[in-house]
């Protein structure tokens, strides 16, 4: 099954690693870990106008959406039977 991150991007459920609240860049530890993998080239934003509210860690990228981590797991609920 996939997920709608926002925007045009969607990804099968079973690449996510993780689905961050954006209020976790504020730890130290993952402040190094999103700068590191930006530097890498790895993350993606798909929102607009700094409406970021959650990460999305692949196993091959790193997208800032403008989706809240609640609605993205709420949508990833939705399909559990899958």
């Amino acid at each position: 099954m996939f997920l709608h991150l926002g925007g045009d991007v969607v990804v099968p459920k079973k690449d996510i690693i993780a689905i961050l609240d954006y209020r976790t860049k504020l730890s130290p530890a993952t402040r190094e870990f999103l700068e590191i993998s930006k530097d890498e080239g790895f993350i993606k934003k798909i929102s607009q106008n700094d409406k970021d509210k959650a990460y999305i860690v692949t196993n091959k990228e790193i997208y800032i959406s403008p989706i809240s981590c609640v609605t993205l797991r709420k949508r990833s609920d939705a399909f559990l039977g899958e």
